[in-house]
């Protein structure tokens, strides 16, 4: 139990992994949250990412990371590998949860990302908890540049995902 809310899944959105799978330091931050969650609800932990960095592909790499370190059995991981926004990662993990008559997540994602990613798995449906992997501060510009690529990316995101469907 997260927050009052009986969670019967985890999402882990991806990130940048390197081309050999090794996860980037915003990747790791993700996982490690999730392996810190998952021992505290040992619930299945959708890994969603279907971005390739070099021939590696998030929830691919995210998987084996966790697998090969014993921190999550290989059995208890769904991999999403369609998704290439954060509106891809709320619609194709919602219809992957759906298909086993689960509606109720925790969504681990880096704690400034936080709010986009509430909006996209709200339209889904989902009851959603966020579980925010929280990030090393940064600077007034890092700041700012994070807000506006956010800010972007909602109506974005938003339309390449729902269409004209766009409350």
């Amino acid at each position: 139990m997260v927050a009052g809310v009986a969670l019967q899944a985890l999402v882990v959105l991806g990130c940048p992994v390197a081309p050999d799978g090794t996860p980037g330091p915003a990747a790791r931050r993700r996982l490690e949250r999730a392996v810190l969650a998952y021992r505290d609800l040992p619930v299945p932990l959708v890994l969603s990412g279907g971005r390739a960095w070099g021939g590696a592909v998030e929830a691919v790499a995210f998987r084996a990371w966790l697998v090969a370190r014993s921190f999550v059995p290989r059995g208890a991981t769904l991999v999403e590998c369609r998704s290439l926004s954060t509106g891809e990662n709320a619609r194709f993990s919602a219809a992957l949860l759906e298909e086993r008559g689960i509606d109720r997540v925790g969504v681990i994602t880096c704690d400034w990302h936080m709010p986009r990613v509430l909006r996209a798995f709200a339209r889904t449906g989902l009851s959603v908890v966020a579980i925010p992997a929280s990030s090393p501060s940064v600077g007034p510009v890092r700041r700012g540049v994070r807000t506006v690529r956010e800010w972007v990316a909602q109506p974005v995101d938003d339309w390449c995902t729902w269409g004209w469907e766009v409350a």
